[in-house]
């Protein structure tokens, strides 16, 4: 048997501790055939043998994604991108210019409008969007995508001018004449308005509801989402991205998957949660084992459960332990209670499903973690790798309960502020100096045995995974006695392979070049080692490999 492509003249970093490194690698199938020299790796040439010159850049195993939105994300593509914009004229321009290349009536929808985009004395309210446009709905999402700003037209088709009703966490902002601000504070309160596009909500429903779409789609709907899927894998591809950890999910996910996979277009491996809302009845995580039932391939597979604690902190939303350091009396209301959390956290764990919460504040990381708690006590301790998502702010006392409860900590580079060109407020004040030091607390939990996987939250952060190590590697204090959380090249890069892999149970098969591995490989066209960490941004790969099979090529 010989190989069917090697690559060579490299600088292979394996992620394998009993091997870390080497010149050359050759692959058969979907299997890493063989490492080490080139006269190693050329001596399985054969004559339908592809052979690739790395020109001296590095070759990684293909970045495992922690967490990203993949549907989502690639509904997002086509939107107004306000990243970086400042001031109320930017924002006009910007706008006006993308209302100018799309023309009609349907809901204009923007993304990364950052909370400080008027001003930081300057909220954005429907006021300034009725200035840029007046008769056409709109509605603007912060990067966390936990709030939005509508026009007035859009509160008033949507029925949510006059204020609604809405659960805990979630808000819409009035003004003292007793209409709507504009601004709208989680799901129950913005997605009224996303509703009002034509589009439809297929792409949010598994991160929103969990549910699935009714009617199902017809077949030009299902084709048309199929594109858009496939639009997302292949940006996800451009960018070395060969494992996906999706953090939202259904069985339609599932299924337009399943679909590109039939079709030999899957071009990464991807693992899909079933959403468990808060209004939903503890009996519904039987759909969740029936999903891990029917998906669990190596290249498409179940078997999680996604939920939310909290909400994030520059809304106000996130669940603190103590009040916020801008809004005495005021902490943040969970989604679930403790109670609540736990009794699902054991069912869960009971049925031997993973867990994966998202908990922003340091009051909703303790949630989680005495939840998870619960379940060991409850089932006894098992390889359950349940995961806490974000963990913005920690409690000192909960940090080394990551080792102790073997929970992975799922973090972010792209998120503290200050990286990825993210303002420091209003989070800063909001959280206060006392919590500083235990904000994105990467060294701490890393040094008290924690297993720290990186990803981008993808829409909510930009997809490149170089650029979040970057951020990762070159993070700055917020003042001189602050911790230093930069982390190292090997650091980084672990938390974005073999770590990742780890965290979706495929860790014997992906995640580090071994041979007898899935060959799952990112070639880079430069030697990572030598570059300046400040210079990642941008480095797009040459080639990027997903089960032995060429996915993208630059």
């Amino acid at each position: 048997m010989t190989a069917s492509l090697i690559i060579t003249n490299a600088r292979v970093l394996t992620m394998d501790e009993a091997r870390p490194r080497a010149g050359a690698i050759a692959v058969s199938g979907n299997r890493i055939m063989r490492l080490g020299t080139h006269a190693d790796v050329m001596s399985e040439v054969g004559p339908l043998t592809r052979v690739v010159d790395a020109g001296g850049g590095t070759v990684i195993p293909g970045f495992v994604e922690g967490h990203m939105h993949l549907f989502a994300g690639a509904a997002e593509l086509g939107h107004l991108q306000l990243f970086g914009t400042r001031g109320f004229a930017e924002l006009k321009a910007r706008t006006e210019a993308y209302v100018r290349a799309h023309p009609g009536d349907d809901l204009i929808v923007g993304e990364q409008a950052d909370y400080v985009i008027i001003g930081e004395d300057e909220p954005l309210t429907r006021h300034h969007l009725d200035r840029i446009v007046k008769d056409r709905p709109m509605l603007l999402f912060s990067p966390d995508h936990h709030t939005a700003w509508a026009n007035t037209v859009a509160l008033e088709k949507a029925g949510l001018l006059g204020g609604r009703d809405l659960g805990p966490g979630n808000e819409i902002v009035m003004g003292p004449d007793g209409l709507a601000l504009g601004e709208l504070r989680e799901g129950e309160a913005f997605n009224p308005v996303r509703a009002l596009s034509r589009k439809g909500m297929r792409d949010r429903l598994g991160l929103m509801t969990g549910g699935e779409p009714e009617p199902y789609p017809e077949k030009a709907e299902f084709e048309s989402d199929l594109a858009m899927m496939r639009e997302g894998l292949a940006h996800a591809a451009r960018h070395g991205i060969t494992f996906i950890q999706n953090m939202d999910g259904n069985v339609y996910t599932l299924e337009l998957l399943e679909e590109l996979h039939r079709r030999g277009e899957l071009t990464a491996r991807v693992r899909v949660p079933f959403h468990f809302k808060n209004f939903m009845d503890i009996a519904m995580l039987e759909k969740a084992s029936q999903m891990a039932a029917r998906y669990g391939s190596d290249m498409l597979c179940a078997g999680f459960v996604k939920l939310f604690v909290d909400g994030v902190t520059d809304s106000g939303t996130a669940v603190m332990l103590d009040d916020y350091a801008d809004r005495p009396g005021w902490k943040g209301e969970p989604l679930f209670t403790p109670a609540r959390f736990a009794g699902i956290a054991v069912e869960a764990d009971r049925r031997g499903l993973q867990i994966a919460v998202h908990a922003i504040g340091d009051g909703a990381v303790r949630i989680v973690l005495d939840g998870y708690e619960a379940a060991m006590r409850a089932n006894g301790r098992r390889d359950s790798r349940h995961r806490v998502e974000h963990i913005e702010v920690i409690h000192p006392g909960d940090i080394a309960r990551f080792a102790e409860l073997g929970v992975i900590a799922s973090m972010q580079p792209p998120h503290p502020p200050g990286c990825h060109g993210l303002p420091l407020e209003p989070y800063l004040s909001r959280i206060g100096a006392a919590r500083w030091p235990y904000a994105f607390a990467w060294t701490a939990l890393r040094e008290a045995g924690a297993r720290i996987v990186f990803g981008t939250d993808w829409p909510v952060s930009d997809i490149d995974p170089l650029w979040s190590i970057q951020s990762a590697m070159t993070r700055g204090r917020w003042t001189g006695d602050m911790p230093d959380n930069r982390q190292s090249l090997a650091q980084s890069l672990r938390s974005y392979t073999a770590d990742g892999a780890y965290a979706g149970f495929m860790e014997q098969k992906t995640g580090v070049l071994r041979e007898g591995m899935l060959a799952d490989i990112c070639v880079l066209p430069v030697d990572l080692e030598a570059t300046e960490p400040a210079s990642f941004k941008g480095i797009m790969p040459r080639m990027t490999v997903c089960d032995g099979r060429v996915v993208f090529e630059g």
